[in-house]
């Protein structure tokens, strides 16, 4: 931009007049001899020039090319200053900015008598313009007066004088400033709002996952939380860890689409339902078509992903079923990764859909983890590489469940400011020798029925029990409540029949078996009845008891006693 011939136009307009404008720019007074006087500070007695005429009216298609620069830039509200050379000396400064910042001396350098500018850090952004001969702008700068502005800086060229044969040119940076300051601060606003509200989604997410996980016998488990960073709103990623009794375990992750508090209300909803629907101990698969049923009435336009397994000892094995969720990565003892890929059928909420149940080995030394897709999915990558590295990540991850979740988070690159939250589940079913070994204890027998299965219930029951040396009350009841099962299978229910007693290091666990698929319930038995006494037996000795339809078909009856600590 050339300075000696600069004149404010609109567009479509032409320069007819531009050699007057030269004029009135070159006969401006100079404030140090090199170039032209501002108008914050002229020498006494000089008058302020007027353009050709002395009206600054705009009088017909041509009243604009009439009009001196300097009357523009005097009279538009925002701030402009003109600085030259390298020190950027001052050579202008127009009544807005001497409003706003006090008079300027004309020709003292900047970092002296434009403090402000370096207040706002822009007295290096003037050095870059300079060298680059290219505008910069920065974006609501806050002065000391506590008005925001936004600044502009352009290059151009001003006359420095010199010889006949031809004016020395010199650069200078044009500064022009506007006031943001309504912006800024409606935009402060939006952000303490959105901050606000974010805290309430973190409050009410963080309150609706479980507090303290459960921990299962045969199992250990941690869990990790990690809300989006301050860009980014909260999630509705859950986890949960509940304990079916005999033995068995649940775990649950999901995802619900959406941020903020209403993702995380629904979240909060869906967690509920999970764990009503598993205290039915009802196999994977339908747990989740509940849970899908359950989306589309709590609210239609939300859908989730969710992982629902269930973890029973006795098989060593993992059966999921999965909505639309990323799959479960298994590390065996061995050090093999692998990853449950089917059966997976669409998101919670979609509806018109039977899922079905998977399985997956998990058996002593093995680790399982459970994960939402903030964990593995990058704008900049596939998905699928994202679970690859996390594959690579178990792979060298060991130690305690916890730690592994701290090291999975660190190998995947989640820090504090991550676009999405995170929830991970890691558990681990230990390698046992040695002492610990000889709390975990199975033992099994095969009823073909008859009149000689009960003795024979009872006295497996009563070795088995003698040989891992329960005190003797404890024995008594264990035989009394096995005795009482096997009875009633042997009443109720048809063949196959099994007796498996299960001890770990907090409690006894006694399950009979049979082919029969109706499931029995405590009912009041009259003083005149002869049967429906069993299970309320049962009931009042054991610490807990239940029963559940297994995947073949027929059912397993089962109660537990809790061992002396």
């Amino acid at each position: 931009m050339n300075f000696t011939r600069w004149s404010a136009r609109l567009p479509g307009t032409q320069r007819r007049a531009a050699a007057r404008t030269e004029q009135a720019v070159s006969t401006a007074p100079r404030g140090d001899g090199s170039v032209p006087a501002a108008r914050a500070e002229r020498p006494a007695g000089v008058a302020e020039p007027l353009p050709p005429g002395g009206d600054v009216g705009l009088t017909g298609p041509d009243g604009v090319d009439e009009l001196p620069v300097r009357e523009v830039l005097d009279r538009i509200p925002a701030l402009v200053a003109l600085v030259h050379g390298t020190d950027h000396r001052i050579a202008y400064v127009n009544d807005a900015y001497a409003a706003a910042f006090g008079p300027r001396p004309i020709g003292e350098p900047a970092r002296v008598a434009l403090p402000e500018l370096t207040e706002l850090g822009l007295l290096s952004l003037l050095d870059q313009v300079l060298r680059s001969s290219r505008p910069r702008t920065v974006k609501s700068r806050k002065a000391a007066s506590g008005r925001s502005y936004t600044f502009t800086c352009t290059p151009v060229t001003l006359p420095l004088g010199g010889s006949a044969a031809g004016p020395e040119e010199g650069g200078g940076v044009l500064v022009f400033a506007a006031d943001v300051t309504d912006h800024a601060e409606a935009a402060e606003r939006l952000r303490t709002s959105e901050r606000a509200q974010r805290e309430t989604a973190v409050t009410l997410q963080k309150s609706l996952l479980p507090q303290e996980l459960e921990q299962p016998d045969d199992l250990r488990i941690a869990a990790t939380y990690q809300p989006g960073g301050t860009e980014a709103a909260v999630g509705g990623d859950w986890y949960d860890v509940i304990t079916l009794g005999g033995g068995r375990t649940a775990l649950v992750i999901g995802d619900v689409m959406g941020r903020g508090v209403r993702a995380a209300a629904v979240m909060g909803q869906l967690r509920t339902a999970v764990r009503a629907y598993a205290r039915l101990d009802l196999p994977p698969h339908e747990v989740l078509q509940l849970l899908d049923g359950l989306a589309t009435e709590i609210d239609p336009s939300q859908i989730a992903t969710c992982v629902y397994a269930v973890h029973d000892p006795n098989e060593g094995s993992l059966v999921y079923a999965s909505a639309g969720h990323l799959p479960i990565l298994v590390r065996d003892e061995h050090g093999t990764i692998h990853r449950a890929e089917e059966p997976t059928g669409p998101p919670l909420g979609t509806g018109g859909w039977l899922h079905t149940s998977g399985s997956v080995p998990l058996g002593p030394g093995s680790t399982a983890v459970l994960y939402t897709d903030g964990l593995v999915e990058r704008r900049s990558e596939d998905i699928d590489e994202g679970v690859a590295s996390l594959e690579r990540a178990l792979a060298g991850a060991t130690g305690t469940p916890q730690v592994v979740c701290d090291r999975l988070i660190r190998a995947l690159g989640v820090t504090a400011d991550h676009d999405d939250d995170v929830a991970v589940l890691v558990l681990q079913h230990p390698a046992r020798a040695g002492g610990d070994a000889e709390l975990f204890r199975n033992a099994a027998l095969e009823l073909l029925g008859g009149v000689e299965a009960a003795p024979r219930a009872r006295a497996f029951a009563t070795g088995v029990l003698a040989s891992w040396r329960f005190s003797p009350e404890l024995h008594d009841l264990g035989v009394l409540a096995a005795s009482e099962l096997v009875a009633n299978s042997l009443q109720h229910g048809t063949p196959p029949m099994r007796l498996r007693l299960r001890r770990t290091d907090r409690r006894l666990i006694i399950e009979v078996t049979d082919g029969d698929d109706h499931l029995p319930r405590r009912r009041r038995a009259e003083p005149a009845d002869e049967a429906g006494r069993g299970i309320a037996i049962v009931a009042t000795i054991a610490s807990n008891w239940g029963s559940r339809r297994t995947p073949g078909g027929g059912k397993a009856v089962w109660c537990e006693f809790a061992l002396p600590t």
